[in-house]
């Protein structure tokens, strides 16, 4: 016997909201911090949203800054900031940015309550189990993509150089505190990538074969307003509007709210592409490149979702979905393929045996083995 759930499982007190960054000191103080750290990148700090932070902190908080958050986190740099914590006697964390930082907090925030090496608490080793509280973690996303504010997942490239998911309801954030001036100075591109990142979530989650009735309609309203009503076309264009910015700050958490019942082979293959240390690939484009190629691939087993999607992203009945989003992707001056970031078809045989013990795979529609993916990595080189 089936039986459809309700939990959402990405889920945390969030505030919303223009200016809502002036809560910072109340929410610090319901979780009794008063030496945070603060996980950023430099990025942030020339634009001066960290600054804007800072502003926003009372005299009886001390505040420690970590600033060199790279794309795509290392396991090295989980424990360069531990130390700072650790040296300075924090008593919470504070992850400011996009999911790089998000993530590089909540590892943190992790490895200054724990013991083990990373690995040890990974998915793929079944290692949730062994995560108990970690420390009180505020987040403040400063784009629209992720859904890392609510979710129960980092992201760390570990030791072995496999990017690999930590997982564990103790990983969601206290709070998050969505503030959508925040997100007012991004670029049209970070603006398009990133966005592109929560319609992915969103996509996948619909997609995924678990039965969950509310994740799976948070996804799908968080489509129609990102698609359907136009709110990522608008930020792109207009970036300036607080409208959209406010809209796409919802869909990004409502994406990681939805991606409670799993996500899918894009994720997989995008985490496998995003290990690569050279390259220093965005999570986001990666995802965007990925999707239309990947939801051909599930086509005849999702047929059952193609309606709400269409609906849902305001298209016609029978609309080609993938050849919409690589319509918009290319309007958003996105890359076609993987040879247009810098991968060969010569990693295929790595990037397809990483997706194999990636979790994602488990929850796509259509069943996924090796040579499924060497299948996908071949069409994303060639597309």
């Amino acid at each position: 016997m089936t039986f459809d759930s309700l939990t959402i499982a990405n889920n945390t007190a969030t505030v919303l909201g223009a200016g809502v960054i002036k809560t910072l000191c109340e929410n610090l103080k319901k979780l009794g911090v008063s030496k945070p750290l603060i996980c950023t990148d430099q990025g942030l700090v020339k634009v001066g949203i960290c600054e804007i932070l800072q502003s926003n902190l009372h005299e009886n908080v001390a505040a420690t800054i970590f600033d060199t958050t790279p794309a795509n986190p290392q396991e090295i740099d989980v424990s360069r900031a531990a130390k700072i914590f650790k040296k300075e006697k924090c008593d919470g964390v504070i992850g400011l940015g996009g999911g790089s930082s998000l993530d590089l907090a909540k590892a943190v925030a992790l490895v200054c309550t724990h013991t083990e090496e990373l690995e040890q608490y990974a998915v793929h080793r079944n290692g949730g189990k062994k995560i108990g509280s970690i420390a009180p973690l505020i987040a403040i996303p400063t784009t629209s993509g992720t859904g890392s504010e609510v979710a129960r997942a980092s992201v760390i490239i570990l030791k072995s150089g496999e990017k690999r998911i930590i997982a564990s309801p103790q990983m969601i954030p206290k709070i998050a505190i969505l503030d959508p001036d925040l997100t007012l100075s991004l670029s049209p591109q970070l603006t398009a990538s990133t966005g592109m990142d929560a319609v992915s979530h969103c996509l996948e989650a619909i997609c995924s074969p678990v039965n969950n009735l509310s994740a799976e309609a948070i996804g799908v309203f968080g489509l129609s307003k990102a698609i359907g009503e136009g709110a990522l076309v608008e930020a792109f264009e207009n970036g300036s509007s607080r409208r959209a910015r406010h809209d796409m700050m919802v869909v990004s958490t409502q994406g990681g709210m939805a991606f409670s019942k799993g996500l899918g082979a894009v994720h997989a293959m995008s985490h496998a592409c995003g290990k690569n240390e050279q390259l220093k690939l965005h999570h986001g484009t990666l995802n965007a490149v990925l999707l239309p190629l990947v939801l051909r691939f599930n086509e005849e087993y999702i047929l059952d979702k193609l309606p709400k999607i269409r609906v849902a992203m305001g298209l016609k009945a029978k609309s080609d979905i993938p050849s919409f989003i690589e319509g918009l992707n290319r309007k958003f001056g996105l890359p076609n393929n993987l040879n247009e970031m810098g991968l060969t078809a010569e990693m295929i045989p790595d990037l397809a045996l990483h997706c194999i013990s990636d979790m994602c795979s488990v929850t796509n529609p259509r069943k996924m083995n090796l040579e499924s993916y060497i299948e996908l990595f071949e069409e994303a080189f060639r597309q």
